[in-house]
């Protein structure tokens, strides 16, 4: 089980708006040692959860990925999330009620705030590797933005630092997707779930590319219905709409869209450049969702970044598929 931070405080957001209380779920492998800093941290991205050993296999095996004898391993669920975080199903201590469509918007910059209100209540001092991809990678250059000197290392993957008009359009398309279905609007736990899942094909589209498909998804000569394609899409929306929340889903979205790391610090230029961490940024070469110019752009303004282009078939993805890849890689740079 998850443990569970309870920021018993008005947590104000970028909006402007509060939340009255903010709870965040987190998990935790191996141990912090005494002086704070021998610190891994993991920013998850859209829906994942606090387990990265679950979602992220491999890199955090005891046998061979990264060593849990040395380092404290730690993976916050967000803001939003419905994986024990404060999230539109959570209570309002004030109404008794769930938050619903009331629930307030919040931004990456929120999301970032709010991890290192729980790094100070554990005694962290230093972050000796931070990690993250796409949605993830956001949260962890915002923080290394937010906080310089607490950033040793910085991992980012498939992500950058604005997000693009191409990304918020994928965003919003999902989110009608969501408000087409009539049930989105009751406060209900279950409400939005048909709308989810086309929205989780939608999203599918940007995550892949035509490549992977044409690999993966092939048609016998015969068949006149029943693609594997179609298929293919409506087993990853189900299999997300038994997992997740529509409402959680629609508010992560627009966090994402908020992503903006330029935003009144005199550009994304001037931004990346108050980052001290030695940085490592992660490309994936058929990513139609975060195309490798953004990652080259990170590279370029970050001081002394280097930057890595993965081959891979799998689009977006290949930031959680392409594991001994990125064990290389983390290797090579990092000796992690």
């Amino acid at each position: 089980m998850p443990k569970v931070f309870h920021y018993q405080h008005p947590f104000e957001l970028e909006s402007g708006e509060v939340l009255p209380e903010l709870e965040l779920a987190y998990n935790t492998l191996g141990q912090l040692n005494a002086e704070g800093t021998n610190v891994i941290w993991i920013c998850h991205a859209l829906t994942a959860n606090a387990h990265p050993e679950e979602w992220w296999p491999g890199i955090f095996d005891k046998a061979k990925g990264i060593d849990l004898a040395k380092y404290f391993v730690i993976c916050v669920n967000t803001i939003g999330s419905c994986y024990g975080s404060t999230n539109p199903q959570s209570i309002h201590p004030e109404t008794k009620l769930p938050f619903g469509l009331s629930f307030p918007k919040f931004s990456i910059r929120d999301i970032s705030k709010s991890l290192n209100l729980l790094s100070q209540h554990l005694g962290i001092r230093k972050i000796n590797y931070l990690l993250g991809g796409s949605m993830g990678g956001m949260q962890a250059m915002e923080w290394a933005i937010q906080e310089p000197e607490k950033i040793e290392n910085l991992i980012v993957l498939a992500t950058s630092a604005k997000h693009s008009s191409w990304g918020i359009a994928f965003n919003e398309t999902q989110r009608m997707a969501l408000e087409a279905d009539s049930s989105f609007y009751k406060n209900q736990a279950e409400a939005g779930k048909k709308g989810l899942e086309a929205a989780r094909a939608i999203a599918l589209l940007s995550y892949r590319n035509y490549r992977t498909y044409q690999t993966t998804q092939i048609d016998q000569e015969n068949t006149t219905d029943s693609y594997r394609a179609s298929s293919y899409q409506n087993y990853q929306g189900q299999k997300l709409s038994r997992r997740f929340d529509a409402k959680a889903y629609w508010y992560l979205t627009k966090a994402m869209d908020s992503h903006d790391v330029g935003r009144y610090r005199g550009g994304c230029e001037k931004a990346l450049s108050k980052i001290k961490a030695k940085t490592l940024v992660i490309g994936i070469q058929s990513d139609v969702l975060f195309p490798i110019e953004e990652q080259t752009f990170l590279a370029k303004h970050i001081k002394e970044a280097k930057l890595e282009i993965i081959d891979s078939i799998y689009g977006h993805d290949g930031f959680l598929i392409e594991i001994e890849t990125i064990k290389i890689l983390l290797q090579t740079h990092f000796k992690l």
